[in-house]
């Protein structure tokens, strides 16, 4: 959110990769900053203060740049950065995610269970189709995406996806309509994209 209470547009921002060289807009990228004692951190609410390093939200480029010491060099003094930054940042990611739709649901903006979905998506209430990754591909196609693959979300599991609704698993959940679908999108594509290679 902006200071005047609007959404950011994250749309336009773009920062260059320090592995890739690529600009690349924000919502495929992590944030990192330097930290006490040089250390490299995660910055995934991109509010930190500091001077921003910013890496593709891929597995192989982040391992590559804690390998290559590519955060040392850009931010051009010795740093240290865990070994197992790329797993730390999916697992923050995860709960980032799962937080979000946590927000959404508080609000009544997002909901659960085929039945419910399926009538906000037919009714045009649902921006976002939330299923989970382990769920059976068959009770998978019984629904579709409001706006097509970008509006998919598939990043989560069973078990994962009812930690956001209070249950022990869920399948099927929609975000509706209003201030969550932006922040909900934002984080899944950078967790997805962690599935990536370089």
């Amino acid at each position: 959110m902006t200071r005047g209470g609007h959404p950011k547009d994250r749309s336009e921002a773009r920062r260059k990769c320090i592995v890739s060289g690529e600009v690349c807009p924000v919502e495929g990228l992590i944030r990192f900053v330097v930290g006490p004692e040089a250390k490299i951190y995660p910055d995934l609410g991109q509010k930190l203060p500091g001077r921003g390093i910013w890496v593709k939200a891929e597995r192989g480029a982040i391992e590559k740049a804690v390998q290559k010491g590519l955060f040392s060099r850009s931010a051009k003094t010795r740093v240290q950065a865990d070994a197992d930054l790329a797993d730390q940042i999916e697992a923050l990611l995860h709960l980032r995610l799962v937080q979000s739709i946590a927000m959404a649901r508080k609000a009544g903006r997002a909901l659960c269970g085929l039945e419910k979905v399926k009538a906000a998506l037919v009714s045009g209430d649902a921006d976002v189709l939330l299923q989970a990754s382990d769920g059976s591909e068959r009770g998978k196609t019984a629904l579709r995406p409001p706006n097509g693959e970008d509006s998919w979300i598939q990043a989560l599991s069973g078990a994962e996806l009812g930690l956001a609704f209070g249950r022990d698993n869920v399948i099927h959940a929609a975000i509706l309509s209003g201030g969550f679908t932006d922040r909900v999108l934002f984080e899944a594509k950078r967790l997805q994209a962690l599935g990536k290679t370089v």
